[in-house]
């Protein structure tokens, strides 16, 4: 497995490139942030890509001098390599350091601070700071001037989409529509066009905010027949998209006007069915399982279903930050929280990355889901209405905070916030999809999800609460009845061995358990509990061996001394009101045996 030291973070640059000075490369000091600075890089050399990080060489345009160039997890972007996609970069406030071999490299953690020269590769090169002060007089250096219409990028940006090659297509559309901004007498449908084409590939690429706004920026507004179908079709690609935000509300009025453009378009009328069915299941918490089941497989593992919250409200807890708190009564088995995935990656999927990290804050090693973490700082970087709820949720650094900064045309993302939120706040979500077991996961590519909502339940080892997976819905139901304005917690580990339990907590989630289910097996000390997990292992054996359903008399009788001597080392007065865990199995199969009348043994 690919190991990573982490625990220390440092912020990502948040000034403007227009405001950055430039730095030589002479001027760099090893292990240093040379705040309020940028380099202006041309690579030189190819991409060496390895698992958690791509390198490359690159040169100063002034002074000629070369130096490593490394990007550390986050190096891809649409699936294309970061350093590969272009030749020209501008790295904000460098930060000059030692690479884990020990060579002397410009160091990138935070997407944000490698801005990328578009156009360097070809004719038309576009850097953030052209025509201010510092790196973008290098930067012009190696780029010939911007010679293409309007019409002309529409054109290229349409056979670039042809052959799927997604961010040409997009950098096309870009650039025919900057021309247009900057010519006062271009033709105003070709900007329609232009953003309306856009659209469609910000659908692809899952940049959905930036969808909605190519879609509402295309409508045309005129009366005739040729118009009113090109404004149904960017109707659709808006709608599309706010459903894929899980707008719904927004979703069903786009939907409805496309149908008032285009009465008989079959996409209008399923979108729109699609679209209530959500809006069902947002307000009343009722949903097909059997049907969102139906629909899975391992190609397409994420449920098409809403959320429903309105059973639960955010407040604080008392020492313990925030909690999910019920805002009425529930019987046991009722629907507390379903919950889509804000990002799940699945073992099976090439995303899918597990990591060991040493963090030296705590002097811990640890697994991380890598993937996921990448994941959803792609995802935040494509969709910066969606930065906030996630970068609220509870982490170990707070960093820049949690509010959208946008600079250079993007969202600035502190990663290592992210990193720690995924740390304390994702869950795996089981190891089965659509009913079939997931053979090819193991530890080095297990799956994992963060749930935004979900991310707010505490941990209990005597939760009120159980939760199920369809897919990426998650199901919370009750495990017990929950009183309105009671705190609703689940389990984050489920062991019966306390010692496992508590160290797995530890190392994990970075708490110490209070419950008084722990504090009664702490009380206990290490003899009772050691020798109850012998009597519970061997009692899990038996289990094992002996079916139920077909158990003879004697092996009921061995089963039931097996539950008492378990039983006996639980204090009556201390574990009054509180589950014996070691007792669960052996009780179940008891339970699953044919009862006869026997006495004891």
């Amino acid at each position: 497995m690919t190991a990573l030291a982490v625990g220390c973070p440092y912020p990502p640059c948040t000034v403007p490139t227009r405001d950055l000075q430039p730095i030589r490369h002479s001027e760099l000091r090893m292990d240093t942030h040379h705040r309020g600075r940028v380099l202006t890089l041309r690579r030189i050399a190819p991409v060496v890509k390895l698992t958690a990080r791509s390198w490359t060489v690159t040169q100063e345009s002034s002074s000629g001098g070369t130096e490593r160039l490394e990007v550390i997890l986050h190096r891809s972007n649409h699936g294309q390599d970061i350093l590969e996609s272009e030749s020209m970069f501008m790295v904000k406030e460098p930060y000059y350091t030692l690479s884990d071999q020990g060579d002397p490299t410009l160091r990138i953690d935070h997407p944000s601070d490698l801005v990328v020269c578009t156009g360097s590769l070809g004719n038309d090169i576009s850097c953030p700071s052209s025509g201010e002060p510092g790196g973008a007089v290098a930067a012009t250096a190696f780029a010939a001037p911007v010679t293409n219409t309007a019409k002309e990028c529409k054109d290229e940006g349409n056979a670039a989409l042809k052959q799927r090659a997604l961010p040409r297509a997009l950098a096309k559309y870009t650039n025919g529509l900057q021309l247009v901004a900057k010519d006062t007498a271009a033709n105003g449908s070709i900007a329609c066009d232009l953003h309306r084409n856009r659209a469609y590939v910000n659908l692809l690429l899952n940049r959905l905010d930036e969808a909605k706004a190519d879609g509402t920026a295309s409508l045309t507004g005129i009366k005739d027949q040729e118009h009113q179908d090109l404004d149904a079709k960017a109707y659709f690609r808006t709608g599309h998209a706010a459903y894929n935000l899980g707008d719904f509300q927004e979703a069903k009025s786009l939907f409805e006007e496309q149908q008032r453009l285009a009465p008989s378009d079959r996409d209008a009328i399923a979108y729109l069915r699609k679209t209530e069915v959500r809006l069902h299941e947002q307000a009343t918490g009722e949903y097909d399982f059997r049907k969102i089941r139906a629909g899975l497989s391992k190609t397409a593992p994420r449920a098409d279903a809403a959320s429903f919250d309105r059973n639960t409200e955010v407040k604080k807890s008392p020492g313990r930050g925030h909690g999910l708190f019920a805002t009425r009564d529930m019987d046991v088995g009722e629907i507390v929280l379903c919950e889509k995935a804000f990002c799940v990656v699945w073992g099976h999927e090439d995303e899918a990355l597990t990591v060991m990290t040493y963090d030296v804050r705590d002097d811990m090693i640890r697994g991380f889901p890598a993937g996921l973490c990448k994941a959803i700082v792609q995802k935040v970087l494509n969709n910066p209405s969606q930065i906030e709820k996630v970068m609220d949720l509870y982490g170990d650094y707070q960093g820049i905070g949690k509010h959208l900064i946008m600079r250079d045309s993007g969202p600035v993302i502190d990663t290592f916030k992210v990193h720690d939120i995924v740390a304390r706040n994702a869950f795996g979500p089981g190891p089965v999809y659509s009913g079939g077991p997931r053979a090819e996961e193991d530890v080095r590519n297990a799956s994992t999800g963060l749930w935004i909502r979900a991310s707010y339940l505490n941990h209990s080892c005597v939760s009120n609460s159980k939760k199920e997976y369809v897919g990426d819905l998650m199901v919370l139901r009750a495990a017990r009845p929950i009183g309105a304005g009671e705190e609703i917690t689940h389990s984050y580990n489920e062991s019966g061995d306390y010692d496992a339990r508590t160290a797995a907590l530890k190392t994990t989630w970075g708490f110490a358990c209070t419950c008084a289910l722990c504090l009664a097996e702490k009380a206990d000390g290490t003899a009772l509990r050691t020798k109850r997990r012998a009597l519970e292992l061997e009692a899990d054996a038996w289990a094992e061996v002996e079916h139920a359903a077909k158990a003879k008399r004697i092996s009921i009788v061995k089963a039931r001394c097996l539950a008492r001597s378990i039983n006996d080392t639980y204090e009556d007065v201390r574990y009054n009101g509180l589950p014996r865990t070691a007792l669960l199995r052996i009780r179940k199969w008891l339970t699953e045996a044919t009862t006869r009348d026997l006495a004891g043994c």
